[in-house]
């Protein structure tokens, strides 16, 4: 079985950005500091755990999810295609 790579490309920045977005907004809702969530500011830049941090988490998570999920995917493809040959 292979992967489209566009799809699980695009599901995969859609899941990521979402998950960066609503773990953000969760930790300024609720009681907790946020150091660790915090410490992705060393990986996107402008985040920071504030709304603003968040929308740029959303589209920093959007944009490293979906080069990811092609380069997983296209590896995957790589070894599929090989089981099948041999």
């Amino acid at each position: 079985m292979k992967f489209d790579v566009k799809s699980f490309a695009f599901t995969t920045g859609i899941f990521w950005g979402l998950a960066v977005f609503i773990a953000t907004i969760w930790v300024i809702i609720g009681p907790t500091q946020g150091v660790t969530l915090a410490k992705l500011q060393v990986y996107y830049l402008g985040y920071s755990v504030s709304l603003g941090g968040a929308i740029i988490g959303l589209i920093w998570g959007l944009v490293h999810g979906f080069i990811s999920g092609l380069v997983f995917s296209s590896i995957y493809n790589i070894f599929a295609k090989s089981k099948q040959a041999s």
